[in-house]
């Protein structure tokens, strides 16, 4: 994945249309896109072939099952040509090592969930869950901007690796708060699915993330 804007532009929409649009309005700005369950069930999994024509494409699965079914469905993400797969830490370290071992190309961890609710479950055990993604050898974690403290705190467990901070924007996060709190990537949706003008609002957005890791 190119490190450029440090922008994930999470297509939370439904149409085919609409996700090819705003992937390709989008393409020079974003360094990735984030498909996840309404547009693949939606639009039918060759959405993400298609997708994997305009961007790089992180599969948002929050994989959570058995070894076998995890590492199933880890491999049919890249088969369609996604480049990442996010799943849950909580499965347990055999079902995260699975996916890695299934993967062709990054596999992301969720340690802590980034809405209200992220705090009642997931939040308690999100190191321990960073630990797991450090163990199994995955490419990153997955921690929420809501809570820029979080992703300092969790930053300080995973070292070198990547971590991708979602709830910027429309959740309340900020992209700047979350680049210096140490994420690498913001996962920005509706702030710019939703704008009238896509392009100029993750333009807007990637500006912010860029003066913020300058910092």
């Amino acid at each position: 994945m190119r490190r450029d804007s440090g922008l994930i532009l999470a297509l939370d929409v439904k149409d085919a249309g609409t996700a090819l649009r705003l992937a390709k309005e989008c393409r020079d700005v974003a360094d990735a896109v984030k498909v996840g369950w309404p547009l693949t069930l939606s639009a039918g999994p060759q959405m993400i072939s298609r997708l994997a024509a305009e961007a790089h494409v992180i599969c948002d699965f929050k994989i959570a099952d058995i070894p076998p079914i995890s590492a199933t469905i880890t491999a049919a993400a890249f088969a369609l040509g996604a480049k990442g797969v996010i799943c849950h830490g909580f499965a347990g370290e055999d079902s995260v090592r699975a996916c890695v071992e299934a993967a062709r190309g990054d596999v992301f961890v969720l340690t802590e969930m980034s809405h209200p609710g992220g705090q009642q479950f997931t939040a308690p055990v999100a190191e321990d869950l960073a630990r797991i993604a450090v163990k199994a050898g995955a490419s990153g974690i997955v921690a929420p901007a809501t809570r820029p403290e979080r992703v300092k705190r969790l930053r300080a467990i995973v070292g070198d690796l990547l971590i991708l901070a979602p709830g910027a924007g429309a959740q309340g996060g900020s992209p700047a708060d979350a680049i210096a709190a140490g994420a690498d990537y913001v996962i920005v949706g509706r702030a710019i699915t939703e704008s009238p003008e896509p392009a100029k609002a993750a333009r807007v957005i990637a500006d912010e993330i860029r003066a913020a890791a300058k910092r």
